[in-house]
């Protein structure tokens, strides 16, 4: 049995999607993360494939500057969370990010005191769960010594911190054209 065979249909397009964010083809890869995400539901997969996908989805969105969508999404997972509080640290941590994900945009799109806002929520909630931040650390800091953190900054500090998921670093070897065309 071949490794494209062994694995997963949903794997495979996200692996097609990380490969294709990685080039910066975000909707491409957008493309394939919806595909995986319904694949994953449909097979069944472990819930941690579904939300890595969407992790992935929600770092495109960003950097293609489609900020109402993610704030959108931010939005309804704060809810969620708020109808159903964190049963553990990890769930604690899990809020942390959405609240600092939401914090950055926010921060991108230019509304400094929401930005803020978000940011000291997701400092509150990490550190309830005994965790630290140190994008939202380091944005808060800024923001308190009245510093404007530009677009191109904010992205830096975000790519040297490991804020992404989906990074040369992290993601499987690029695909073959075979592997491509085996996950359709």
């Amino acid at each position: 049995m071949t490794t494209s065979t062994a694995v997963p249909a949903h794997l495979r397009h996200a692996m097609i999607g990380h490969d294709a964010a990685l080039k910066s083809d975000h909707k491409t890869a957008l493309t394939h993360y919806r595909d995986a995400m319904k694949m994953a539901v449909e097979s069944k997969a472990p819930e941690v494939f579904f939300r890595h996908y969407l992790e992935a989805s929600l770092e495109s969105l960003e950097l293609t500057g489609a900020f109402e969508d993610v704030i959108s999404y931010c939005d309804r997972a704060i809810g969620h969370y708020r109808e159903n509080p964190p049963p553990h640290d990890l769930a604690l941590l899990d809020l942390a990010t959405i609240h600092q994900r939401k914090g950055v945009v926010l921060l991108k799109s230019g509304d400094t005191a929401g930005a803020r806002l978000a940011l000291t929520e997701a400092r509150t909630t990490a550190g309830n769960a005994g965790g630290k931040l140190e994008l939202t650390e380091r944005l808060l800091d800024w923001l308190r010594r009245g510093l404007v953190v530009s677009p191109d900054r904010l992205l830096h500090e975000q790519r040297q911190l490991k804020y992404f998921s989906v990074r040369p670093d992290t993601v499987s070897k690029p695909l073959t054209s075979t592997h491509a065309n085996t996950a359709r």
